[in-house]
């Protein structure tokens, strides 16, 4: 069996989480508050997001936002990895 680099891993799902959370910021710029309770709402399968949606939010917290989601991405990537990487040992 293959074993998976538990680094590129992380990475990768890192910048998944990155990018969707820029994705998240590209919604909100362009679409509005409206616009952005809609897209959300329907998202998450009708669930509210009025109450929690805030468009005020500062660059500085934007730019630690998508730091922090990148982090815990490639810890999760990596131990996605690991976990992975132990059950194929196991199975040996």
């Amino acid at each position: 069996m293959y074993q998976l680099n538990v680094k590129k891993l992380g990475f990768a799902f890192g910048l998944t989480a990155a990018f969707l959370y820029l994705g998240c910021m590209i919604v909100m710029a362009t679409a509005g508050k409206e616009g952005t309770i809609t897209f959300f709402n329907s998202l998450l399968h009708g669930l509210d997001t009025s109450n929690i949606i805030r468009m005020d939010v500062p660059l500085l917290e934007a730019f630690f936002g998508i730091i922090q989601t990148f982090i815990l991405g490639w810890l999760i990537g990596a131990c996605v990895g690991v976990f992975y990487n132990i059950q194929i040992k196991v199975k040996k």
